[in-house]
C-alpha cells in the first residue's frame, strides 16, 4: 500500500506511546535497582579496604589521594543515580561516610586516620554527586526526545 504509514494511524500511535511508557518504566526500575545494589557494595568495599591492614590494600599506579577521590567519586555517582530525589540526604550521608570511614581506621593498628584524607574523600564524593546529576539530566533529555 503506497502512502500507508503506521505512525499516522491513531491505534499505532497509542501502541508506540504505550511501549515508550513501558520502556521508560522498565529502564528506570532496572537502573535504580542496579545502582542501589552497586552503590552499597561500593561502600562496603571501601569500608573493607579502609579498615583492613595496610598489606591487604590494593596497589595501583596512581597516587593514594587520587585513589581515594576516585573511589568516592564513583560512590557519589552511583548513589546520585540510585537515589535521584535525595540530594540533601545523600550529600550529608556521603560527607559523614567519608569522615566516618576515615575514623574507623582507629580500629586497625597499622592505619592512621588523617583529616586531609577524609577531606579528599569528601571532595571526591561531591564530584561524583555532580557527575551523577549530570548523567540523570542527560538521560532525562534523551528519554524526552523519544516521546
Amino acid at each position: 500500500m503506497p502512502g500507508f504509514s503506521p505512525k499516522r494511524t491513531p491505534a499505532a500511535a497509542g501502541i508506540v506511546r504505550c511501549n515508550i511508557a513501558a520502556f521508560r518504566y522498565c529502564y528506570r526500575m532496572m537502573t535504580k535497582t542496579f545502582f542501589k545494589l552497586f552503590s552499597w557494595i561500593l561502600i562496603a568495599a571501601v569500608v573493607f579496604v579502609t579498615v583492613s591492614p595496610i598489606g591487604l590494600r590494593p596497589h595501583t599506579m596512581l597516587t593514594v589521594s587520587f585513589d581515594r577521590a576516585a573511589a568516592f567519586a564513583l560512590i557519589g555517582c552511583a548513589f546520585a543515580i540510585a537515589y535521584p530525589r535525595r540530594w540533601l540526604s545523600l550529600t550529608l550521608f556521603l560527607l559523614a561516610a567519608a569522615f566516618g570511614i576515615e575514623l574507623m581506621q582507629f580500629i586497625s593498628p597499622s592505619r592512621h586516620p588523617q583529616f586531609a584524607d577524609a577531606s579528599v574523600k569528601a571532595a571526591g564524593a561531591m564530584v561524583g554527586m555532580i557527575a551523577g546529576k549530570t548523567v540523570l539530566i542527560i538521560r532525562r533529555v534523551r528519554i524526552a526526545r523519544m516521546a
